[in-house]
């Protein structure tokens, strides 16, 4: 009996508690019909402004950095090397000391050549000489003429001899200034393939060292034959820019577009464009891969975040924030660069278009805009 009153009393209570629950319900009919009838749901966007601006219209490619001037030095005798003055991989200067080689076998034949030209000067002037005195002594009968001419004949001979010594002794000074090699132009070197002692000869196939011109320096890459016809126009008008730079890094080099190949690729369909950088802080190195932009010229169009483009089977379009509302909006992509997509029609610039959030959206649904999150 004791166990039947307990259950009496429980179902008491908890009758007791839905009475009161429903009592409180009535104290605040508001938050009773909120319950039964939700308002409707706005979904959350992030949005941006489509901005018309000037857009540069630009063709991305892989280039090749290559030295305008690039030589290999080599010994144009045979002798050992005395000296090397420079440390590898240094910068050098036009007319800078790289190599001294061994000069006293020249010097010697230098000295040589300068005695034997000093001793057929001395027997032109004799032989001068003679030719003034028959000359003199063939007015007054004293000789005849047989002499005259032989003194003429032994004079001019000597000057032959002369021109000969001179141009023997200019090849031997010829010779002894490729003892010394010097920068041609202002580059980088590489590391010396020769030290102290060693023979080097004309025959030789590895070169002494090399220098490559690194200020400025061209960038070689391929564009579609279909750029070509609006390049070769903003080259006429100067107005085709080069922007290269190396992958991984911020700083890139500008430049001008210094010629365009004269055939195109049968195979691939595309043209050698080769681009002059001033790269005066060597931030192209020779051989390095970068990726190229050639700026063909610069219109006015509306940009968007490439985000904000979305496709369907009927085409590209973007979802249009206004009143509170989301709207499709169809749009036509003229390119893609750097994160942005440029509109060619569809929109005029000003509009706000969803960037984020899309996947909940469909034409005409609520939205509620939240601030775009930092360097979005």
């Amino acid at each position: 009996m004791a166990k039947r009153g307990w259950i009496v009393a429980a179902v008491l209570l908890a009758a007791g508690g839905m009475a009161a629950y429903q009592t409180r319900a009535s104290w605040y009919p508001e938050r009773a019909a909120a319950k039964v009838a939700p308002g409707p749901r706005k979904v959350v966007v992030e949005v941006a402004k489509a901005a018309r601006q000037p857009v540069p219209v630009a063709v991305e490619a892989i280039g090749t950095v290559t030295p305008i001037s690039s030589v290999a030095l080599k010994s144009r005798i045979e002798t050992t090397i005395v000296a090397v003055h420079f440390q590898d991989g240094a910068r050098v200067k036009q007319g800078d000391l790289l190599f001294t080689l061994d000069a006293r076998q020249i010097d010697a034949q230098i000295e040589q050549a300068e005695g034997a030209l000093a001793r057929d000067r001395a027997q032109l002037a004799g032989a001068q000489r003679d030719l003034h005195r028959y000359s003199e002594l063939i007015g007054k009968g004293a000789t005849t003429q047989v002499n005259l001419d032989n003194a003429r004949t032994q004079a001019d001979t000597l000057t032959g001899t002369i021109k000969a010594d001179e141009a023997a002794l200019d090849n031997l000074r010829v010779q002894k200034s490729y003892t010394v090699i010097r920068a041609p132009f202002d580059g980088r070197i590489s590391a010396a393939n020769v030290k102290v002692g060693n023979f080097v000869r004309p025959a030789d196939v590895a070169p002494l060292a090399t220098i490559n011109q690194m200020a400025p320096v061209y960038v070689t890459f391929a564009v579609p034959q279909a750029v070509l016809s609006d390049l070769r126009d903003a080259m006429a008008s100067g107005s085709a820019r080069v922007v290269a730079s190396v992958p991984g890094r911020e700083a890139s080099e500008q430049g001008k577009v210094a010629m365009v190949e004269n055939t195109v690729d049968a195979t691939t369909g595309m043209v050698m464009v080769r681009g002059i950088m001033d790269n005066g802080r060597e931030a192209l190195w020779p051989g390095t891969l970068v990726n190229t932009r050639l700026i063909v010229r610069t219109e006015d169009a509306v940009v968007v975040p490439s985000a904000a483009v979305q496709r369907s089977q009927k085409g590209d379009f973007v979802f249009v924030v206004g009143d509170g509302k989301a709207s499709v909006r169809p749009v036509t992509v003229a390119r893609t660069a750097a994160g942005n997509s440029v509109i060619a029609s569809g929109l005029n610039g000003g509009e706000e278009v969803v960037v984020d959030g899309q996947l909940l959206l469909r034409d005409g649904t609520l939205v509620q805009v939240r601030e775009r999150k930092a360097g979005a």
